[in-house]
């Protein structure tokens, strides 16, 4: 309880525009066998966030989702709290990225606010990055303009290079309206802990509503 597959339908039919899972080596959150459930239902869009061992690669290959978000929390990480340095992990990711697009998967990496990084994966050949925003939301509130300051930066960056930019960690209700009004292209933010939060209060469709208010540009 709940039903994993039931509250993504709802979430749907609330309004999301898209469903992320995040299959864990331990399964701990979610386990693979969720992906191939969820495969069946979505609609909108299925984005599989993870760690890229052998497993999840195969798992991620039969239920062909939309995007796959490949992120460095290797087996043992708490969360996801820092993106992929794609300088050293050039030829691990180039190999992958290659393999899953090969299979017609839009790719995108976890990645660290840094146009250096954004570069690093257009040479590695991914469609998009996924900034990681919680340094952000850490700032946020102390001074806005410079917790958001490097993200611009890579956001200008990530147009220049064609590379498709999403967002994700730590973005609530009171940060996320100020992200995507400065940040150039955005196309796509991942949220959930947050959500839920708001909706043991708000429930689950008028949090949903609140939430796509946010991102109206």
């Amino acid at each position: 309880m709940p039903d994993l597959v039931q509250v993504a339908v709802d979430c749907e039919k609330f309004g999301a525009e898209g469903i992320t899972i995040h299959p864990r080596p331990d399964q701990r959150h979610a386990r693979y066998s969720d992906v191939q459930d969820l495969r069946k239902v979505v609609q909108t869009e299925l984005n599989i966030e993870g760690y890229p061992t052998d497993k999840f690669i195969d798992v991620v290959i039969k239920s062909k989702p939309d995007q796959v978000t490949l992120v460095p929390d290797e087996p043992g990480a708490l969360t996801s709290d820092h993106g992929w340095d794609t300088v050293k992990k050039k030829e691990f990711l180039t190999d992958i990225v290659k393999k899953l697009r090969s299979h017609g998967i839009r790719t995108s990496l976890f990645i660290d606010p840094d146009p250096k990084w954004v570069e690093g994966a257009a040479l590695i050949g991914a469609d998009r990055v996924e900034l990681y925003t919680g340094p952000y939301a850490y700032h946020y509130k102390s001074d806005p303009a410079a917790a958001i300051k490097s993200f611009h930066l890579t956001s200008l960056t990530a147009r220049s290079l064609g590379i498709g930019l999403n967002a994700g960690h730590d973005l609530n209700l009171d940060n996320l309206y100020y992200f995507q009004s400065v940040i150039v292209d955005l196309l796509e933010v991942s949220i959930g802990h947050a959500m839920i939060c708001d909706a043991l209060y708000m429930g689950l469709e008028k949090t949903i509503h609140a939430y796509l208010e946010k991102l109206k540009k």
